[in-house]
Formats: structure tokens, C-alpha cells, sequence
């Protein structure tokens, strides 16, 4: 398992290692005790999958807020997406600051997601599947969105996005308050 830091702390790239022949392939997604060693030490409870039918379907950008945070570990099952993360944890160097990723599998990339992070993503082919593992079950009280197009990210749409009524009315980010504060926060 290949593991790249990215700018944002604790948002990581995993990539699994392949095993390929005329058959296809296989890949070890994740395994507890592989990534203990490295010290990653989440441990998942609820696996999610959804697919998305249309190109420029656009997810996001959601949290789950305390004392039901999820951390997620999100992959690309069929298609093509672009999967963000945005930083929100208040106190952070890098509050507010955004980082994206093609994920696809052809790739096998997967984007692991600390609590306090946002998440949303952009469908680049049709009938995109996106399995995510997360560290705590649903919580729908605890449920939270920001506005997708209101943290200046670049999701390379090529038209309209195709957003849910609950994506669309999300509040701007600049008059969220996060519920969640950096470790590193004196």
C-alpha cells in the first residue's frame, strides 16, 4: 500500500497494490493491520455505496458534525469522479483549504478522509460507483452540508452540475460555522 501525504494534515492518498493477469485484477482495499503499522488506526464501522448516472453529478459538500464525526476512506468502483476534501477544522493552517483527486478504477486511488474535513465529489463519466467506508454510523441529526460552489474550487464540470435540492440550498461557506476545531489548536 502506497500512502502520499497531501498539503492538508491528515488527509491521506492510498494506493493499493494490483495484482493483474488475463483474468483481471485483485487489490487489498484496506487492511487493518497493514495500516496500523503505518499508524492509521480508524476503525470503520458502516460501508456506503452510490452510484451516480449522469456526468457532472456533483455531491457535496458534506460532514458529519460531533459527537458523530466520520472519518472516510473513499474509492471509485466503476467510471470517473473528481473527490474533494475540504479543511474545516477551525484553528488549522489550512483551514479552508481544498484538495482534489481523480479517482477511478482504473487508478485504484483511494482519498482516506479525516473527521473535519468536508466531502463532495464530481462524476467525469456516466454510472460513476463510489464506495466509501466511514468511522461512525449515520447520524442524520448530525448531518451538515456547505455550499459547493462557495470554497473556490476548480471541479472541472464541462456543464451544468446535476446537484440534489439539499446540495443546492447549502449554506455559503462563509457563514458556516464549523463544529470542528484542529487538534494543533492552542
Amino acid at each position: 500500500m502506497q500512502i502520499e501525504e497531501t498539503a492538508l494534515p491528515g488527509l491521506l492518498v492510498l494506493t493499493p497494490a494490483r495484482f493483474g493477469d488475463a483474468r483481471g485484477f485483485f487489490s487489498e482495499s484496506w487492511n487493518r493491520k497493514t495500516l496500523e503499522s503505518k499508524g492509521i488506526t480508524l476503525d470503520f464501522v458502516q460501508d456506503n455505496h452510490s452510484v451516480s448516472a449522469a456526468v457532472n453529478t456533483l455531491r457535496g459538500l458534506h460532514f458529519q458534525a460531533p459527537p458523530h464525526a466520520q472519518a472516510k476512506l473513499v474509492r471509485c468502483g466503476r467510471g470517473r469522479i473528481f473527490d474533494v476534501a475540504v479543511d474545516i477544522r477551525r484553528g488549522s493552517p489550512t483551514c479552508g483549504n481544498w484538495f482534489g483527486l481523480e479517482l477511478s478504477a482504473e487508478n485504484g486511488k483511494q482519498l482516506l478522509i479525516p473527521a473535519g474535513f468536508l466531502h463532495g465529489f464530481a462524476t467525469r463519466e456516466p454510472d460513476s460507483e463510489i464506495i466509501y467506508k466511514c468511522s461512525d454510523y449515520y447520524a442524520p441529526e448530525c448531518d451538515g452540508a456547505v455550499l459547493w460552489s462557495s470554497c473556490g474550487i476548480d471541479w472541472g464540470l464541462t456543464g451544468e452540475p446535476v446537484l440534489s435540492a439539499k446540495d443546492a440550498a447549502a449554506v455559503p461557506f462563509d457563514t458556516f460555522k464549523s463544529p470542528f476545531t484542529w487538534e494543533g489548536a492552542a
